[in-house]
């Protein structure tokens, strides 16, 4: 598993110049923002949607185009049940690797496909105005975040999970998502695959203690 660190911190903040890392100060009440990154995959993506029902809670999705493609009907299931979805480009392509023209292509396909699903539902004007991106592994050249960030909300984390992270384990998943998290964080766990053994354990738990201690949940 390679290096990625938890918080964002001080440092990692002033990266990628207009980038939304934490929302403090947003809303008068103590206020989390959970994402889901990777899906929609018809493993994860049900257990979530069915766990944040159950809590009348809303989160936001960052979708891979290539599952939407495979997946339509659970990608319109997120929207229809009042979450926020979001470009988390078409094939999980990592920025640094890519040439600026083939990147932006594959996030407007990402985009073409968002919008096809959306035309026939009823979902908040300004979801549509203002479209939000989210690069997978957080990494992008900067450049590439400047050009995005004309389209785009570019949103990244003030907190990472590590839930795909099977070495880590559920309870060190858990136990670092509540450690870190505070009013404005903007919180990813993953609607995938890999990262269900340890979002099966720690997500239920991560939203019980959040609501004990008086938070709210958000869509971006």
């Amino acid at each position: 598993m390679g290096l990625y660190f938890n918080h964002s911190g001080w440092l990692f903040s002033r990266f990628y110049s207009g980038a939304e890392w934490r929302l403090k100060g947003k809303e008068k009440e103590k206020t989390i923002y959970l994402t889901f990154d990777d899906g929609p995959v018809p493993q994860a993506t049900p257990f979530v949607l069915d766990l944040l029902a159950s809590y009348n809670i809303k989160a936001t999705f960052f979708c891979v185009g290539d599952n939407i493609k495979k997946y339509p009907e659970l990608y319109r299931r997120i929207l229809q049940e009042g979450h926020r979805t979001a470009n988390h480009t078409y094939n999980h392509l990592k920025g640094w690797a890519h040439a600026d023209d083939y990147y932006f292509a594959n996030i407007m396909a990402c985009e073409a496909m968002m919008e096809k699903l959306e035309e026939d539902l009823d979902i908040p004007k300004e979801w549509k105005e203002v479209r939000l991106f989210r690069p997978p592994y957080g990494k992008m050249k900067s450049a590439q975040c400047d050009y995005l960030k004309t389209i785009y909300r570019i949103i990244m984390w003030d907190v990472i999970t590590g839930d795909f992270d099977k070495i880590r384990g559920a309870e060190k998943c858990l136990r670092t998502a509540v450690k870190d998290s505070r009013d404005g964080s903007i919180i990813i766990f993953h609607d995938s695959l890999k990262a269900m053994d340890n979002l099966d354990y720690a997500l239920p738990k991560y939203i019980e203690e959040c609501l004990s201690k008086g938070y709210q949940f958000k869509t971006l």
